[in-house]
């Protein structure tokens, strides 16, 4: 079983969490002045890359708080977990074989 290590309770099982989106999204402070295609950008438009991935997960059955994660998408190891506001820590890429 995966183990994520919530920054408010510690290490839990996987499925307590849900994953939220890529983090560090700029958000728009006027959303109502989009058009349709800056607003389509806005929802759909990531990142989606292999390797180290900057995430949102809240912890839903447990804190629930949303806190931020980096992870490898690959191997699926996560480096590091963070609250949202903090910076995110430096970290090496996981190798793509890590486990």
């Amino acid at each position: 079983m995966l183990l994520i290590a919530c920054p408010y309770c510690g290490e839990r099982p996987e499925i307590e969490f849900r994953y939220a989106g890529e983090a560090h999204i700029a958000r728009a402070s006027e959303p109502s002045r989009l058009d349709d295609r800056q607003w389509a950008e806005y929802l759909y438009i990531r990142s989606n890359r292999k390797g180290l991935h900057h995430e949102r997960w809240v912890h839903v059955h447990g804190c629930g708080r949303f806190f931020n994660a980096m992870r490898h998408t690959f191997s699926d190891v996560f480096v590091a977990t963070y609250r949202i506001g903090e910076r995110p820590p430096q970290a090496e890429p996981a190798s793509e074989g890590a486990q």
